[in-house]
């Protein structure tokens, strides 16, 4: 067994899930970790300070044991532009905006689509076939809010890519962050 599979054994073992391991030149260690998904919790659970710090104490014994030769151990939650890699990655985000970059050109000479296109942003649906994955996204450009519209505004289509996930070279929710602050509070919820 080598020392990869033990740092996930020992991760699941915990009750996380791996998300990624990844060493890198100056011998860091990095360790990303993440609750298990359950379809049938509504309540999403986030890692916590206390969670990495837990898998940090037990990973410094598992290494110190596998005489692993690494600088740095660092322990850590996926983030906002958390990857996808498994089937199950997919299921849970559906319905989420994704960035995916497949491993060849998709696009077709004079389509919709540039010929050499290999990064997308979009919608992560399943299709109506249940085969594979799609995501949606128009080229649109984002309208400020109370622009006018122009009457000789051409409509852009929406578009649509299918893909396997063997197709992908690398999967990731895209970093969406509102600055604007506080939304307004809906109609009704004025105290009196």
């Amino acid at each position: 067994m080598t020392w990869q599979q033990t740092v996930e054994q020992t991760v699941t073992g915990l009750g996380y899930d791996l998300v990624d391991l990844e060493r890198s030149a100056g011998g860091l260690l990095r360790v990303t970790i993440d609750m298990p998904w359950d379809p049938a919790q509504p309540q999403e659970q986030f890692v916590t300070v206390e969670d990495c710090e837990k898998i940090t104490r037990q990973l410094q014994y598992l290494l110190e044991v596998e005489n692993v030769d690494y600088k740095r151990l660092e322990v850590g939650s996926p983030g906002i532009d958390r990857p996808l890699r498994h089937e199950n990655d997919f299921i849970r985000f559906a319905g989420q905006v994704i960035d995916i970059t497949l491993k060849a050109p998709i696009g077709s000479a004079g389509g919709a689509v540039a010929a050499n296109r290999k990064k997308f942003r979009g919608t992560l649906e399943r299709p109506d076939s249940g085969e594979g994955w799609q995501i949606v996204w128009s080229d649109a450009p984002e309208r400020k809010p109370g622009a006018r519209i122009s009457k000789k505004a051409k409509e852009i289509p929406v578009q649509v890519l299918g893909f396997t996930l063997d197709e992908i070279r690398e999967a990731r929710l895209a970093p969406l962050v509102s600055f604007k602050g506080r939304s307004a509070k809906p109609a009704g919820d004025e105290q009196v």
